[in-house]
C-alpha cells in the first residue's frame, strides 16, 4: 500500500486528491491551515511548511511515497488588491519556502519521495504564444506567477542537482464545486442559480469577453497522480487545450437553468483589478507519457457543477 501527504488538503484539488488517492488504496495524510486528515499513517500533528525542521520531521517520519505540494497563496483577478510587498511576502512563504524545506527534507531524509508541485499558468502570462507548450519563454507579470515559477525553478535545480524525482504540473484553469466564492466560475453558478429562485434580479461581471482554458478539476488531479508514476520527472502542462469566453460559460449555465441570461448579466469593467491575457495550454506531453486525456468538456463540467449544486438532475 503506498503512502501520500497532500499539502494544501484544504483547498479545490487537495480535497479532490484525498479521496481520489483513497479510492486507489492509499494512505493519505492531509493538510491545511490549521487541519490534520489522516488516514491511517498516524500522524495528528499540525506542520507549518515555512518551519523547515517542522517539515524534515515529518519527511522522515513519514517516508511518503508520494507528495502533492498543493498549497498556495492566490488572488483572483476580482479580488481586491493587496499591498503588494505583503502579497510578496505571503506568496513565498507558501508557494516557495515551503517547498523548499520539502525539497530538503526530502534530500536529506526520504530520497525515494516522489514530489509534484501545482505550477501555474500564469508563468506564461506576458506570452505572445497563441497555445502554450513546455518549451514558451516564462514570462510571469503577477505576484502569483513570479512565485509559482521560482517553485517550478526550484524543482528544476533539485531535480537536476540532487536527484530528487520532482515534478511540476502547470496548470491551467480548473473547476470543481469546492471552488470559493471569489472565483468567476463559483459566482456565476451562485448568482444564476439565485436568480432563478428569485433571490437576485442581476449578476454583474468584469470583463464577459475574457476567454480561459478552462478545464475538471477531478481530471487536472488524475493527471497529477499519473506524473508522479512515470519513470522520469519533468515539468507538464495540463490543460484542456481550448479556449471560452465568461459569456460561453454565462451562457450555458443560465441555458440549464431554462434562462435567458440577457436581461440578467451586467457589464462593469472596474470589477477588474487585473488584466490577464488568454492563455491556452497544449497537453500534448502529458498526453504522450502518460495516456492522460480529459474526460469531462467544458460543457459537461458546467453541467456537473450545477448538479452537485442540486438544481440540474
Amino acid at each position: 500500500m503506498k503512502t501520500a501527504i497532500i499539502i494544501g488538503c484544504e483547498g479545490q484539488d487537495g480535497r479532490i486528491a484525498f479521496d481520489a488517492l483513497l479510492s486507489k488504496d492509499y494512505r493519505v495524510l492531509g493538510l491545511g491551515i490549521g487541519l490534520v486528515k489522516d488516514s491511517g499513517i498516524g500522524w495528528n500533528q499540525e506542520v507549518d511548511v515555512t518551519d523547515k525542521d517542522q517539515v524534515a520531521q515529518l519527511v522522515k517520519s513519514v517516508r511518503a511515497d508520494e507528495v502533492y505540494y498543493l498549497a498556495a497563496c492566490h488572488q483572483s483577478s476580482e479580488d481586491r488588491l493587496k499591498d503588494h510587498v505583503v502579497l510578496f511576502q505571503e506568496s513565498y512563504a507558501v508557494n516557495v519556502l515551503g517547498l523548499l524545506n520539502f525539497l530538503e527534507g526530502i534530500k536529506r531524509h526520504a530520497s525515494a519521495t516522489r514530489l509534484f508541485y501545482a505550477g501555474s499558468s500564469l508563468i506564461y502570462a506576458g506570452t505572445t504564444t497563441l497555445v502554450q507548450d513546455e518549451s514558451t519563454p516564462f514570462c510571469p507579470t503577477c505576484i502569483y506567477g513570479i512565485t509559482k515559477l521560482d517553485g517550478l525553478l526550484l524543482c528544476r535545480y533539485y531535480r537536476s542537482q540532487h536527484g530528487i524525482f520532482a515534478s511540476t504540473g502547470i496548470l491551467y484553469n480548473h473547476e470543481s464545486p469546492y471552488r470559493q466564492e471569489n472565483f468567476i466560475s463559483t459566482k456565476i453558478i451562485k448568482a444564476a442559480i439565485n436568480i432563478k429562485q428569485g433571490q437576485q434580479e442581476v449578476l454583474t461581471l468584469g470583463d464577459l469577453n475574457a476567454e480561459v482554458d478552462w478545464g475538471y478539476a477531478p481530471d487536472y488531479v488524475e493527471a497529477m497522480h499519473r506524473i508522479l508514476n512515470i519513470d522520469h520527472a519533468d515539468e507538464f502542462i495540463i490543460a484542456s487545450g481550448k479556449k471560452h469566453s465568461v459569456c460561453d460559460f454565462v451562457q450555458i449555465v443560465f441555458d440549464c437553468l431554462d434562462m435567458d441570461w440577457q436581461p440578467h448579466v451586467r457589464q462593469d469593467a472596474s470589477l477588474v483589478t487585473r488584466k490577464r491575457k488568454t492563455l491556452v495550454g497544449n497537453p500534448q506531453k502529458l498526453i504522450d507519457l502518460t495516456g492522460w486525456h480529459p474526460t469531462v468538456d467544458f460543457s459537461g463540467m458546467i453541467k456537473l457543477l450545477l448538479e452537485e449544486k442540486g438544481v440540474l438532475l
